[in-house]
């Protein structure tokens, strides 16, 4: 995938500020490299006052973009070479050690063995990095003015502010407009005489991405005739992943009331057919991607003992979905929206009336047709007005030059102009979210503990906690319809299968999802400037899917999918050799999980990751834990949820100063 647009304004602050810091310094005095931390903060001063200039000339000049890629992989090894100096630093003042007589560059102690003479080797190559950023980071600043990068003047930047959907079957009907019609007619077809296929017939919606299939979908299902006539109901978010008895169990457990920890489909489709016989049902599979005939086949097979009457909605992009599953004469095709529904559309996410603003109205009218009817555009832009005011905020939106780029990795422009304006502080937050699959529920609070994890919500002059900070950010994002909330739930949320795709856009290569990338060879393949992996957890995991990963001098992020897998009993097989050998290899990891395997314990060398942050072990079959554990400083989430064989914790785990949330 491009990489799409970058923005370092915020990550290349918080570096700034940490090596301006009095600590910081007083640290680079007592280990006598206090010239080179100098010469970074001066370099990091020179780029800082041309980033502005260089994020807006990105869009337009790709020697800009390379020289903005280069700098972001100097941030992160910047990142990691200053973490790892001050982490040693805190070992060493927990030690008692004396700093007096040698600096501790040049006396580089192990933290997970005594010294050896090869300890000097480090200490020599800790001094070379420093020297070769430092080097590295000058040339950077230099070549902004072959670039003719010109230095922020004190104006502020226009961009400052002060997927497939996994759905349920609830929808807020004052937020639906222009669908009254469509409404009307799937509501015929399913209240109609027409039977096929044994009883039942089914009814293909199928569209475009973001043109509301899924809204249409849950407002006939909602419907009060609808529900009269159909007393058994069920609503299935299908997705890529046509998974015949997953699909089959929920359905089960939709019309029963009842969960079912089967796998055996025979079994569940009986138990399945027994029940829908008795009634005339209405089953609804949104998002379905399956072009097998003989997949649909076996899903549909306790579906043809319904009783007459009884209706399926398939909800697909797909024409070829539609006529595997119905017949073409059968299939809804969705229309876009009018410009005045999109308009309403707007105002509704922009939170704005036109009645008391009626200047804006005006190039409302304008920008809605850049939405080109799709509903999700609208829905996002107007969360990008929601904080513009004047006709002036809005007349600069819609004169973005973002409009006149072509469309890359089917990217809308409406979208990368929601992106494009974000505050800076909230563009690598949104971008990390690619690290989730489509149609991934996430828990809010637990994407604030990654966030903490990998070191975003470090804000050296704001005085809040972490975790408020991460809140706070978490709900400009959701106002600005970047998640959805899943109806019914405070705390989950998801995203548009579309924001899902910006997000992997706007990362480029810096995040990056394993599961089904591999090569002619049937290898994984990782790009090797990488920094955050994840990866859809199996049953059994083998060490070859992660060799890949020895290629990947930086990740930052080991992260099996869902994060939390702490109820799934028993767990799944991991190699061995993925903990033993992998792992500890793995030097810049901030966050590592391992929830949901069946590990009994973590190697000591757990404690060469020096930078972790988070440590994920839910519902892992650990019974001890290293005390050499203690040794992770900086770490901050340590999760222990169904952790059911352990009894006791290390001693010295009260050695971790840092460490904010100890879950069991």
């Amino acid at each position: 995938m491009a990489v799409g647009e970058l923005f370092l304004s915020a990550f290349i602050q918080v570096l700034f500020q940490q090596l301006a810091s009095a600590a910081t310094m007083a640290l680079a005095r007592r280990e006598k490299v206090e010239s080179h931390f100098k010469k970074l903060s001066q370099s990091l001063s020179i780029i800082q006052a041309v980033l502005d200039d260089a994020e807006e000339k990105q869009l337009m000049e790709k020697h800009v973009k390379l020289w903005l890629e280069g700098l972001r992989d100097l941030a992160y090894d910047l990142d990691d070479i200053l973490d790892e100096i001050t982490t040693q630093a805190l070992i060493q003042d927990s030690k008692g050690i004396q700093h007096n007589k040698t600096s501790m560059v040049w006396k580089f102690i192990p933290t997970c063995s005594s010294y050896t003479p090869g300890a000097l080797v480090s200490n020599y190559r800790m001094m070379s990095k420093i020297k070769d950023i430092t080097n590295r980071l000058q040339s950077t600043a230099n070549q902004r003015i072959q670039l003719n990068l010109r230095e922020n003047l004190g104006v502020s930047s226009n961009r400052s502010s002060v997927i497939r959907l996994p759905s349920t079957s609830l929808v807020n009907e004052s937020h639906v407009y222009g669908r009254d019609e469509d409404k009307e007619k799937i509501i015929e077809m399913l209240l109609g005489d027409e039977v096929c296929h044994d009883n039942v017939s089914v009814i293909p919606i199928v569209g475009m991405g973001g043109i509301g299939k899924t809204t249409l979908a849950q407002l006939v299902y909602n419907d009060r005739n609808v529900k009269q006539n159909f007393h058994v109901r069920a609503w299935v978010c299908v997705s890529e992943e046509f998974d015949v008895i997953s699909i089959t169990k929920t359905i089960y457990e939709a019309v029963t009331d009842m969960s079912s920890q089967s796998k055996d489909l025979d079994m569940l489709q009986v138990s399945l057919k027994e029940k829908l016989s008795k009634s005339k049902f209405l089953i609804v599979l949104d998002d379905v991607w399956n072009e097998s005939y003989e997949k649909w086949d076996h899903l549909f097979r306790p579906f043809q003992f319904g009783r007459p009457g009884s209706r399926i909605i398939v909800t697909t992009r797909n024409d070829s979905v539609a006529s595997v599953v119905g017949s073409p004469r059968t299939a809804y095709h969705m229309k876009l929206l009018t410009d005045d529904d999109c308009l309403s559309l707007l105002a509704q996410h922009a939170r704005t009336s036109f009645d008391d603003k009626s200047e804006l109205k005006e190039v409302g009218l304008l920008l809605v047709k850049k939405c080109k009817g799709l509903p999700l555009a609208a829905k996002t832009l107007g969360g990008l007005l929601r904080c513009k005011e004047t006709k002036q905020e809005w007349q600069d939106v819609l004169n973005s030059k973002i409009w006149d780029l072509p469309e890359e990795n089917n990217i809308l422009p409406v979208l990368r102009l929601s992106y494009h304006h974000l505050p800076s502080h909230l563009k690598h937050l949104f971008a990390y979210c690619s690290i989730f699959p489509k149609d991934y529920e996430f828990d809010k609070n637990e994407l604030v503990f990654l966030w903490m994890g990998e070191g975003f919500l470090e804000q050296p002059n704001v005085r809040k906690r972490k975790e408020d900070l991460g809140l706070e950010y978490f709900n400009e994002l959701l106002s600005r319809s970047f998640f959805q909330r899943l109806s019914g739930s405070d705390s989950n949320f998801v995203m548009h299968d579309l924001i899902n795709d910006l997000a992997q856009f706007v990362a480029g290569g810096t995040c990056y999802r394993l599961d089904e990338k591999m090569d002619t060879n049937q290898e994984y393949r990782v790009p090797e400037k990488t920094r955050h992996g994840s990866f859809l957890r199996h049953e059994y995991e083998l060490f070859r899917k992660f060799r890949a990963f020895y290629q990947v001098q930086g990740l930052r992020t080991f992260l099996p999918m869902p994060v939390q897998n702490s109820l799934v009993w028993p767990p799944f097989y991991l190699s061995n050799r993925i903990l033993v050998e992998l792992v500890p290899k793995l030097h810049s990891l901030r966050v590592l999980s391992l929830s949901g395997y069946s590990i009994t314990e973590l190697p000591s060398s757990i404690c060469n990751l020096i930078h972790l942050r988070y440590l994920n072990l839910s519902g892992t079959s650990i019974i001890t834990l290293p005390d050499s554990l203690s040794d992770l400083f900086h770490l901050q989430t340590l999760s222990l949820r169904n952790c059911r064989f352990i009894s006791k914790l290390p001693p010295t785990l009260g050695n971790l100063s840092n460490l904010r949330h100890l879950e069991f």
